[in-house]
């Protein structure tokens, strides 16, 4: 390794201060990506801290890759084709927009580029990834000046984008019952931006059970079906205790605050549960819905984004509880199966309202303790 730094510095001129100035980003983006950054900070405050933001993500990305494995092995090969599509034209952008501003490339990508890839069927056209990815980076980080300043999940983003836009591809149709073995049988297909043949296509238990009801879900896959993963949905949402694994090692790493995906399991649970007491045969039971659709992944990976969620500890469980909720009356009201993702981007919204309430009520005690 010392070899690899010795060559990366004797190259490191020319983009720092010669010809290839204006490259200089990606640069010190590749040399963050094998080493340790080695510019101190440059005044005061001096925080000594183990975790820098390439190990923050790089540890949501290891929580991530059991759900992804799963994909691969479940859906074939075309689950790693979106998610390169995913990372390539989000990541050109990231770039591009670096090096416009000056600035260094942020690792958050590595995360929005997961993450967005696992939120889209297996079938879906590979044109409209780039389209989403792209719409998702722009107008819902870079538009706002970028990482750390983006009011919404940028995955998710692009995902009600696309979802909103072509609603045919992201149909139920568009989601199909796991092969179970790589590479799957759709490795026999080649995808020209039609649907998939309909032998392979199933529909997802919540819309199962919005068009016919729960019991007619839990006839088709049971709930060890929806827990282990055997079920169709998006490729990276479909196997809940993976998605859980995942999450309690980002909780365990500190790199997720628990209170939001405590908070939201409380919601979930806590609305559903009234909801089944009133009529338990048209509305869910609520360990239908932690196991059935995107709860893992949105309520680990996704809500607890550190800069679209709430600050104040009081915030997020605000934010957590009525995220919670929201998912509920969205899967039971709303003419949409599948809420979360719907349910996280309102709740971004309201996230300064929830930081404000608590820090207005901190300002009230300090002023009347002085």
């Amino acid at each position: 390794m010392n070899f690899l730094l010795k060559l990366m510095k004797k190259f490191e001129p020319p983009f720092k201060e010669g010809r290839l100035k204006r490259w200089y980003p990606l640069y010190e983006a590749t040399e963050t990506f094998i080493f340790e950054p080695t510019v101190p900070t440059p005044g005061a405050p001096h925080v000594r801290d183990a975790m820098n933001t390439k190990r923050f993500m790089f540890l949501v990305v290891m929580g991530l890759i059991p759900a992804t494995l799963w994909a691969f092995y479940a859906f074939g090969w075309r689950p790693l084709a979106v998610i390169i599509v995913s990372y390539a034209v989000g990541g050109i952008i990231e770039v591009g927009f670096s090096i416009a501003r000056k600035e260094e490339i942020s690792e958050g990508f590595l995360v929005t580029g997961l993450l967005f890839g696992l939120v889209m069927p297996a079938t879906v056209p590979l044109w409209l990834v780039a389209a989403g990815v792209a719409f998702g980076v722009l107008f819902g980080k870079e538009i706002f000046g970028g990482t750390g300043r983006n009011p919404f999940n940028p995955a998710l983003l692009g995902f009600a984008f696309v979802y909103l836009s072509w609603p045919v591809h992201m149909a139920p149709s568009a989601y199909i019952v796991p092969t179970m073995h790589w590479p799957g049988y759709l490795a026999k297909y080649l995808h020209s931006g039609n649907m998939m043949v309909d032998a392979l296509s199933g529909a997802t238990p919540l819309s199962m059970a919005q068009v016919h009801g729960y019991h007619y879900a839990l006839a088709h896959y049971s709930l060890t079906d929806m827990f282990f993963g055997f079920i169709p949905g998006a490729t990276g949402e479909v196997s809940a205790v993976l998605l859980l694994l995942g999450g309690l090692f980002i909780l365990v790493t500190r790199v997720a605050n628990w209170r939001i995906p405590v908070g939201i399991f409380i919601g979930v649970g806590l609305l559903s549960g009234i909801l089944y007491a009133i009529n338990p045969g048209k509305y869910y039971p609520p360990l239908f819905h932690f196991v059935a659709g995107g709860l893992m992944l949105g309520a680990f990976f996704m809500a607890t984004d550190p800069v679209s969620a709430p600050d104040t500890q009081g915030g997020k469980w605000l934010y957590g509880l009525f995220c919670g909720m929201n998912i509920v009356v969205i899967r039971q009201f709303a003419p949409l199966p599948e809420g979360v993702m719907f349910s996280i981007l309102l709740m971004n919204l309201f996230a300064p309202l929830f930081d404000e309430i608590f820090l207005r009520r901190r300002a009230r005690k300090e002023k009347a303790y002085a």
